[in-house]
C-alpha cells in the first residue's frame, strides 16, 4: 500500500490510499480510501508507517512531560473572541504584547518574571512565539504605547457592532497606584488612596460602558486631582469615539466646575454624588430636608439640576457595629499604652497621646471622641451630642444630575450611579486583586502608560472569563464550590503537552482533560485542539 497524490485540475489534489497487485501478468492499482479530508500531519504519519519507519518499536513508549498548554491556549481563544488579537496585530512585537496581556491574567510581576513564567508554558505552540527575553518585552511595550488610541478605538467599535448604537451612559472613576522608588517620569505626590504616606504615585482614569466593559484608560501624573481628569475623558468620547449624546457618571467630588463646563460644551449630561460638606450646606439652606432621606429615592428640583436623595439601610445597620469595633480597638490601645507607660520610666505619655489622637483622626472619630492626659494616663471622653450629630446622616447620600426627567426618572438616575460600583470592582481587580497593576517596574512615561493599557486589556479577558464561569457555575455567594477565575486557571495549569520520541522525531500529544477541566473548557467555549493540530515550533 502507498499514498498517491492525484492532480485534480482547478481543485486541490486528491490524496488516495492505494495498493498494487498483479492480475494476468499485469500490474494493476486499486484505491482503498480517500484521505483528502485528513490533516496533513496525519497523512504524513500514515505515509511513514507504510514505509516501515515504525517497525520494531515498542508499544510502551514513555512520554516526556512538556510545558503547560491549556492556560495560554484558553486565554488566547478568549482574546481572539474579544478582538484583542486582531487589534494588536500579527507582527512579532504584537504577539509579544498579546503575551504580556495574557501573562498578566495568569501571573503578575515584572517582564523578567514573565520570561521565567514562559519557560514553563507552551508559548510557541499556543502563540507561535519563538524565544524572547525581557528586553524583547520592553520593546513590545515601547511599540504598544503609540498605538493605544488605535487599539482602544478598534475594540470600542467592535463592542458597538455587538451591542448596537453608541452608549448613552458612560461610567468613569479614578484611582491611584503608588510606586516604589522615585524615578518614574509620571510619579508625583498626591492624594494617596493606598494609605502609603511618602510614596509617589500615578493616577489612573478608567472609562467603561454601562455594563462595566472597559473602553479606555488614561494615566495622569500623580498630583493630578480627580476633577481635572474629566475634560480629557470628554475629549476622548467626543473626538475619538464620536459619541454625540451621553450621560457621564462620576463619583462624588469628581465632576466639578471644570468638568461640568467641559461636559456642557460637548452637549453631554452627568450624574454624580455630592460630598458631605455639600450635603450639609444644602441642609442648612433648606434645599433638602432630613425627612426626605428614606429607603426609597426622593427627587427635588434645585435650579437647573435635580437632586436625588436616598438612605441605605444596609449601611445604616452596619455603621453602629463599625463604631463599636473602632471604640473597642481604641480602648484596647489606650489600655496597652497606659500599661506600658507605668512599666517604662523613660516613656513619655505625651508621645502616646499624639499617636492615639492621630489614630482617632484617621478613623474619623475625632469629631466626638476627645483624648486627654490625667496623671500620666490617657483618658477618652465621648461627646454624645456630637456623636448623634455626626452619625445622623449615616447611609444617606445625595446625587446630582442635569439629565431631564423625561430621559431618566429618579430611580433610573440612582440605578445608573450604583452601576459605578462595577468600575470600582474592576479597579480592585486591576490594583490589588487578580491583575495587580502594581508594583510598577518601569520608569518611562510611555512604558507606564503601556503597562496600564496591558492591565486594562487583561481586565477585558478576565471579565469575559468570569462572565462565562458565572453563567455555567454560578457565584461563590450561591455555591461555595463554584468555579472562580483562579480555580479555572489552576485546573487548566494541570494540562501539559506530552512528547514522544519516535526514531529521532518528537511527536506532541495532548492528554484528554479530566471531568473538571472538561467542564471549564465547555463553559468557556474553548475546546482543546486534537493532537494532530498541535504546531511544533
Amino acid at each position: 500500500m502507498y499514498i498517491a497524490t492525484v492532480p485534480n485540475r482547478h481543485s486541490p489534489p486528491a490524496i488516495l490510499l492505494r495498493e498494487s497487485f498483479r492480475e494476468g501478468g499485469k500490474v494493476r492499482t486499486r484505491t482503498l480510501a480517500n484521505l483528502t479530508s485528513w490533516a496533513p500531519a496525519r497523512i504524513e504519519a500514515l505515509r511513514r508507517a507504510l514505509k516501515g519507519e515504525f517497525d520494531g518499536l515498542r508499544g510502551d513508549l514513555s512520554p516526556t512531560c512538556g510545558p503547560i498548554f491549556a492556560v495560554l491556549f484558553v486565554l488566547k481563544q478568549l482574546a481572539d473572541r474579544l478582538g484583542l488579537t486582531r487589534a494588536l496585530g500579527k507582527e512579532r512585537r504584537a504577539k509579544l504584547a498579546l503575551f504580556l496581556v495574557l501573562v498578566r491574567v495568569a501571573a503578575q510581576g515584572s517582564r523578567l518574571s514573565a520570561v521565567r513564567w514562559a519557560a514553563n508554558h507552551a508559548v510557541a505552540e499556543a502563540l507561535g512565539l519563538g524565544r524572547f527575553d525581557e528586553d524583547d518585552l520592553y520593546a513590545a511595550l515601547d511599540a504598544l504605547a503609540p498605538r493605544q488610541e488605535q487599539i482602544e478605538d478598534m475594540l470600542y467599535h467592535g463592542v458597538r457592532r455587538q451591542t448596537g448604537p453608541s452608549p448613552t451612559v458612560v461610567l468613569y472613576d479614578v484611582t491611584s497606584s503608588y510606586l516604589e522608588g522615585a524615578c518614574n517620569e509620571l510619579a508625583a505626590f498626591g492624594y494617596n488612596r493606598d494609605k502609603k504616606p511618602g510614596k509617589a504615585q500615578i493616577v489612573i482614569g478608567l472609562m467603561t460602558m454601562v455594563n462595566g466593559e472597559p473602553i479606555a484608560v488614561q494615566v495622569f501624573e500623580g498630583n493630578t486631582s480627580d476633577p481635572l481628569t474629566v475634560p480629557a475623558q470628554v475629549e476622548t468620547l467626543r473626538t475619538r469615539f464620536g459619541v454625540t449624546e451621553v450621560v457621564f457618571v462620576g463619583d462624588r467630588g469628581m465632576i466639578k466646575t471644570k468638568g461640568k463646563a467641559a461636559l456642557a460644551t460637548a452637549g453631554y449630561k452627568y450624574i454624580t454624588a455630592l460630598t458631605t460638606p455639600q450635603v450639609r450646606k444644602l441642609l442648612r439652606e433648606g434645599v433638602i430636608r432630613p425627612e426626605w432621606f428614606t429607603p426609597h429615592v426622593h427627587a427635588v428640583q434645585h435650579g437647573a439640576v435635580r437632586l436625588v436623595l436616598r438612605r441605605s439601610e444596609a449601611v445604616r445597620r452596619k455603621a453602629p457595629r463599625r463604631r463599636h469595633d473602632k471604640l473597642a480597638k481604641l480602648h484596647a490601645l489606650i489600655t496597652a499604652r497606659n500599661a506600658f507607660v507605668r512599666t517604662a520610666p523613660r516613656a513619655k505619655p505625651e508621645a502616646g497621646l499624639r499617636t492615639l489622637q492621630a489614630w482617632i483622626t484617621r478613623h474619623k472619630l475625632a469629631g466626638w471622641v476627645q483624648l486627654s492626659l490625667q496623671a500620666g494616663d490617657i483618658i477618652a471622653t465621648m461627646d454624645e451630642a456630637a456623636q448623634t450629630k455626626a452619625t445622623q446622616f449615616e447611609g444617606c447620600y445625595v446625587l446630582e444630575t442635569d439629565v431631564p426627567q423625561t430621559v431618566l426618572d429618579a430611580q433610573a438616575v440612582h440605578d445608573r450611579y450604583r452601576e459605578l460600583h462595577e468600575v470600582e470592582h474592576d479597579f480592585r481587580t486591576m490594583k490589588t486583586g487578580l491583575l495587580e497593576v502594581r508594583p510598577i517596574f518601569v520608569r518611562k512615561a510611555s512604558r507606564t502608560r503601556a503597562h496600564v493599557l496591558v492591565t486594562m486589556l487583561a481586565l477585558k479577558v478576565v471579565r469575559e472569563m468570569r462572565r462565562a464561569l458565572v453563567a455555567a457555575f454560578g457565584t461563590t455567594d450561591d455555591d461555595k464550590m463554584a468555579v472562580t477565575v483562579d480555580d479555572a486557571l489552576a485546573a487548566l495549569a494541570r494540562l501539559c503537552l506530552l512528547f514522544y520520541e519516535v526514531r529521532g522525531t518528537v511527536i506532541a500529544r495532548l492528554p484528554s482533560p479530566d471531568a473538571r477541566q472538561a467542564a471549564i473548557l465547555h463553559a468557556l467555549g474553548t475546546p482543546l485542539p486534537g493532537s494532530r493540530s498541535l504546531p511544533m515550533m
